[in-house]
């Protein structure tokens, strides 16, 4: 359990939290780059980490994550033309570079008057940078603005990767935290029923390999083993699988809000997501697949988009067909007969769980066991981090980008192997760090 103290602690990302403050050292995913398709388009607005901001793309290509409010008149410059290199308040037209930088100020006559203006007025803007087909922004301070983190699917061409987001209806952690724990995967996503037409139906969108689904359904008492590194966590789970072999589903947490799915075994695609809070009660995910060895095929794109896996079926805005308002359409019949659930989609059955405990999980009414261990040590990690930046201690993670290049996934091993040779193995590192190689002939 924690404390309330530390439940706010962890919970609370707006301006001035602490760790909405450490938040704010990293940089996040706050738009797709579809979402900003066409050079002078319309602009967006984003809500991430409690402020109420405005995107757009520039006739170069650039894009800018601004204040909302002209600083002429406060006039919201969603209904802002966006054209001739940036963006125009429909107000009184005065115009915006993506840096914040004024352009025009045609209210004042020309002359040395309107050129100090144009000079001394800015648009409060954070920096951008567009990478992996996100739109990611830094909006911490700019002395300390750290590299982008190099996750292996921002190394990859595009043909390569997927990405989508969705909109999530609680606070950030316990959603991070349902992400972490693969302890549930023995139940929340399994079938009921053992037969063909329906296990084999439902088994298929847990996991590619049969035996795996199998050994999950049989043992829901992973032995967990977790390491430290530069730039988070590797949780390893270990199941009993078949004539003295563990089956380990081995994922990843990457400070401050990254999660590396535990399901890949090599050759198939990886999985990742990131929870970027809106405000206290509801965030945004952004999720990313990739193959390091091939395109995508049309086919996994096409699922994906209809949801599957980390990805859920959504509307035009990005929210869940299946969502809190409509109870996730969770079918009894099917529960009783079919799933554990009666819920379509792994992304839907997570959704529900953790929106199912309040849009801010009370912690203090928690009975933890060993398969929390995860959970408790990643609650550990972050609170320790967020205390340390508001003792004047920069979050170390932040100064590692390579450090974010791992893989998490799943292996099979004898049962006295432990998680750090397992590790060696399957990745070629004990944290699963990718090499440069390896990504160069991708």
């Amino acid at each position: 359990m924690l404390s309330e103290e530390d439940n706010i602690l962890l919970t609370r990302t707006g301006p001035k939290a602490p760790m909405g403050e450490l938040f704010r050292r990293f940089w996040q995913p706050v738009a797709l780059s579809a979402e900003l398709f066409d050079v002078d388009g319309a602009p967006i607005r984003i809500s991430v980490l409690g402020e109420d901001l405005r995107a757009f793309r520039a006739t170069d290509g650039s894009v800018g994550v601004v204040s909302p409010r002209c600083p002429h008149r406060g006039a919201d410059l969603f209904f802002g033309r966006n054209e001739n290199g940036g963006i125009t308040c429909a107000y009184h037209g005065w115009k915006f570079a993506t840096n914040g930088r004024c352009l025009a100020i045609p209210t004042l006559e020309p002359g040395p008057a309107r050129d100090r203006a144009e000079q001394n007025v800015r648009l409060p803007a954070y920096p951008t940078r567009e990478a992996g087909g996100f739109i990611w922004a830094y909006l911490g301070p700019r002395e300390q603005m750290p590299e982008l983190p190099e996750l292996e699917f921002l190394t990859l061409p595009a043909s390569h990767v997927f990405v989508s987001k969705k909109l999530q209806q609680c606070n950030w952690a316990q959603s991070c935290e349902g992400g972490l724990d693969t302890a549930h995967f023995s139940f929340l996503h399994m079938p009921v029923s053992d037969a063909a037409d329906v296990a084999g139906r439902l088994m298929a969108k847990v996991s590619s390999d049969p035996d795996t689904v199998r050994w999950m359904r049989a043992d829901g008492t992973p032995r967990f083993t977790i390491a430290e590194h530069p730039a988070g966590l590797v949780l390893g789970a270990a199941r009993r699988g078949d004539a003295g072999k563990n089956y380990w589903r081995i994922s990843q947490f990457l400070m401050p809000n990254h999660g590396l799915a535990p399901n890949a075994f090599p050759g198939e695609n990886y999985h990742g997501q990131c929870w970027v809070p809106i405000d206290d009660v509801s965030c945004w995910i952004y999720n990313y697949t990739w193959n390091p060895d091939r395109p995508l095929t049309e086919t996994e794109r096409a699922r994906y988009r209809g949801g599957s896996g980390v990805h859920a079926e959504v509307d035009a805005q990005y929210v869940p067909l299946r969502r809190r308002e409509n109870d996730y359409l969770i079918d009894r019949h099917r529960q009783k007969y079919e799933t554990y659930t009666g819920i379509d989609g792994v992304s839907e059955q997570d959704a529900a769980i953790q929106d199912s405990q309040g849009r801010i999980a009370d912690r203090a009414i928690e009975h933890l066991g060993p398969t929390d261990m995860g959970i408790i040590r990643f609650r550990r990690l972050i609170l320790d981090a967020a205390r340390g930046l508001e003792n004047g201690e920069a979050p170390s993670a932040a100064a590692h980008p390579r450090a974010y290049c791992v893989r998490g996934g799943g292996a099979i091993a004898s049962t006295d192997t432990p998680l750090a040779e397992v590790m060696r193995a399957r990745f070629g590192h004990e944290h699963g760090l990718t090499s440069k190689k390896t990504l160069a002939a991708a």
